[in-house]
């Protein structure tokens, strides 16, 4: 009630006496005016305070406050109306139809000889188009779509089931499957424009794919299982149809492929960080009907990111080994490779790195091949990369090839993020 007597207060200084219809003759007389409406309007504020005591309902105390204060405290005490959410209409069906959609264009180009691997002197080797959703509160949905110069295909399409019984993760579809620390990653993320040798060589890769690598239909269980303090294990298993490639290749229903992988993470200090993997994989091979195909491989990464100076600089050294043994007439083939690699940030936007490569064929162990490259990468944006290579590669055959390779990479929409 004073707030209300306050707010009459002001609306009756400030409004003109002729709109209430009286014209005092001078600022004396309108004081005064003033003085006896506040008189009559406190009479009334006693008379209703009388009224709520003698009703048994006690006034609430109301403290002082200054005239401006007073003025926009009702403005200020009065709070927003709840904002409902539109869980209806055009605008909310859109949002629960549409899943995030992402397009990534990947332009190679290439200068100098090779003879044994040759590649296109300018090509958009691989558009990769992105469709990601969630499904449910209980399932979420993931397709990559590969565009090359001459065929499109699924590189991977998946629904991952997050939150099963027991902390189990599992995933259904086509995926990369998860056979070391390279294969499950996609081209665009690579720290390189090419894969290492043991990609062709030892896991089924045909040279020039861009989407070279081990992938299948099937389904994949993975948990994170207990561990020390301080270090992160996860094991999966994951069971295929059979067919990868030049890898593995099922003559019939019961020729299943299987991958299993553990893997164990830990903070050596706030700026780095060591990842150590173990891998093994079995299946059929096209050499014949009981032929069977095995791969072990081992990974290590090492990161370091200082908190102070993480944009400006990084490091991650990488390294993989392969064995590989198939069974294949007259004898069975054991062979072996492996890649070492450095990348090294020095400035917000540049970045540059090495790769050894070391590995002998799968079907002639007795052939090897190595490579060496050095690279330099910009990164104007996170939307977009401008990459250079030097490569020099040894054939078994007695070839050496020296190039030049360069790409430019762009991103466009929304794009989810990749395995760490």
């Amino acid at each position: 009630m004073r707030r209300f007597l306050i707010l009459c207060i002001g609306v009756l200084a400030i409004f003109p006496s002729d709109m209430m219809g009286q014209e005092p003759a001078s600022p004396q007389d309108r004081f005064g005016a003033l003085e006896e409406r506040i008189r009559a309007l406190e009479s009334e504020v006693a008379a209703l305070k009388t009224a709520l005591e003698a009703a048994g309902t006690p006034a609430a105390p109301v403290p002082a406050a200054a005239p401006e204060a007073a003025a926009v405290a009702p403005a200020l005490t009065q709070a927003p109306a709840p904002v409902q959410p539109i869980l209806g209409g055009a605008g909310g069906m859109a949002k629960a139809l549409n899943p995030d959609v992402s397009m990534i264009g990947n332009f190679i180009g290439g200068a100098g000889h090779n003879a044994i691997s040759p590649s296109p002197s300018l090509s958009l080797r691989e558009s990769e188009l992105g469709l990601q959703a969630i499904v449910d509160p209980y399932a979420r949905a993931d397709f990559f779509i590969s565009i090359g110069s001459d065929s499109a295909g699924v590189e991977e399409g998946y629904l991952t089931f997050p939150a099963l019984p027991g902390g189990f993760l599992a995933k259904v579809g086509r995926m990369r499957t998860n056979f070391g620390k390279l294969n499950p990653l996609h081209s665009h993320v690579l720290p390189w424009i090419d894969r290492p040798l043991i990609v062709n060589n030892l896991m089924g890769g045909e040279p020039g794919e861009s989407d070279a690598g081990i992938k299948d239909e099937g389904l994949a269980i993975s948990r994170i299982l207990p561990a020390p303090p301080g270090i992160f294990l996860e094991g999966s298993a994951e069971i295929y149809q059979g067919n990868s490639g030049t890898l593995f290749q099922a003559s019939s229903r019961s020729d299943v492929s299987g991958f299993y992988r553990l893997r164990g993470y830990r903070d050596l200090n706030e700026s780095t960080n060591l990842e150590i993997g173990g891998s093994y994989a079995r299946g059929h091979n096209d050499a014949g009907a009981g032929m069977i195909t095995k791969l072990a491989g081992l990974d290590a990464t090492l990161r370091w990111k200082p908190l102070r100076r993480a944009i400006y600089h990084s490091f991650v050294g990488r390294t993989e080994v392969v064995w590989s043994r198939r069974e294949q007439e007259p004898a069975t083939q054991r062979a072996f490779g492996f890649y070492a690699s450095g990348d090294y940030q020095f400035a917000r936007r540049w970045f540059t790195g090495a790769r050894f490569d070391w590995a002998e064929r799968a079907r002639a162990a007795s052939l090897h091949d190595n490579s060496q490259s050095l690279v330099l990468t910009y990164w104007p944006s996170e939307f977009s990369q401008i990459r250079g290579q030097l490569r020099r590669t040894r054939y078994a055959e007695g070839s050496t090839a020296n190039e030049l390779l360069f790409q430019f990479q762009f991103s466009i929409g929304a794009h989810g993020a990749h395995p760490f």
